[in-house]
């Protein structure tokens, strides 16, 4: 059985463990500093300050499995890696670059991904108070982050190293939810089996499948002004239908009226009409059926909100975001069913 380390002795064995990825990568480049950033519940971050390293990697990012779980799922970085190195240099989509990884030995030395440090802020403008970035800088964010999506759907997943990568149905996505709705408890999920059934029952027609990121908004790029630099959180990332990126994007507009938005004042974030016409302009295809694709987002909102609201209750640290979106849980899954049209 494996030890699992924690604290400083899993930042020393993990800066070991760099030290000697770095010098199969650049042989002259050594390891000044490992040091943790807040990260994300599937993978821990950290950056690494590096000596005598290429020009513009003085500085890397460090993502890493969390010890002690299988790096499987959303806490498998080598895939996320794979993906990032199929996408890099494709036109019109910026993703940071993978400069070396370690496959890892145990659940106590868990896999790592070194990545380029994209210059940018991280941002989610419906969940941020307002202010904090000029309206015509989410525009542009925006826009260029839609145009940005038309270009990664563009992209053939039958000519990359990754065509043999299954891909995800219309029904195996609402089964996903629909799953994790099974995990918590029944004050947080009553009424989903009624809208999972009917969206089972009112599927679309799919789209050829496409690289979908799987939580496509502002708040999983990094942007610098008006600018997106980068896509960054690729977790959850799938061979699918594109229009499940498309309306998780648009699902994030003043106009959705987010139950976790912060306020009702303008961000700058372009209406649904917009960032959809600029989608089907730079991919040069027309979308169909997206309402029942907004109701699907509805019902993934209010799954993956379930789940973090489950956590909290359980670590007792539930956030203002849990408290505004606990009473908008029932809320989501009727709007879902009005939108697909009761049976």
């Amino acid at each position: 059985m494996s030890t699992i380390l924690g604290g400083e002795e899993l930042l020393a064995e993990l800066t070991a463990r760099t030290r000697d990825a770095v010098r199969r990568w650049a042989p002259r480049a050594g390891v000044e500093n490992v040091a943790p950033l807040t990260g994300g519940t599937s993978s821990l971050t950290y950056v690494v300050t590096l000596s005598g390293a290429p020009a513009r990697h003085e500085r890397v990012v460090l993502k890493v499995a969390p010890p002690g779980l299988a790096p499987v799922r959303n806490r498998d970085v080598l895939r996320q890696a794979r993906l990032m190195e199929t996408l890099s240099g494709r036109g019109g989509v910026r993703v940071p670059a993978v400069l070396f990884t370690d496959e890892g030995a145990s659940l106590a030395q868990p896999p790592f991904v070194a990545m380029e440090l994209v210059p940018g802020e991280c941002v989610e403008p419906v969940l941020t108070p307002r202010g904090r970035i000029p309206a015509s800088q989410v525009r542009g964010r925006a826009l260029d982050a839609v145009r940005m999506l038309a270009a990664l759907h563009r992209v053939d997943p039958r000519s990359t190293a990754l065509a043999a990568e299954p891909a995800v149905s219309l029904g195996a996505e609402i089964d996903r939810w629909t799953r994790a709705f099974a995990t918590v408890p029944e004050d947080l999920r009553t009424g989903h089996e009624a809208v999972a059934a009917r969206l089972h029952a009112t599927q679309p027609p799919p789209m050829a499948p496409a690289f979908t990121h799987g939580d496509y908004r502002l708040g999983n790029t990094l942007c610098e002004g008006g600018r997106v630099t980068s896509v960054i959180d690729w977790e959850i990332w799938a061979l699918g239908d594109p229009r499940v990126d498309v309306t998780w994007l648009t699902f994030f507009t003043d106009e959705a009226r987010h139950p976790a938005s912060v306020s009702d004042e303008p961000t700058g974030m372009p209406g649904r009409a917009e960032l959809v016409d600029a989608y089907q302009e730079e991919r040069g295809e027309a979308l169909r059926d997206l309402a029942w694709f907004e109701a699907l987002t509805k019902y993934k909102e209010s799954a993956a909100t379930a789940l973090l609201i489950k956590r909290g209750r359980k670590a007792r640290e539930l956030t203002a975001m849990h408290r505004r979106m606990l009473p908008a849980l029932p809320v989501l899954l009727d709007e879902a069913m009005g939108m697909l049209g009761r049976a």
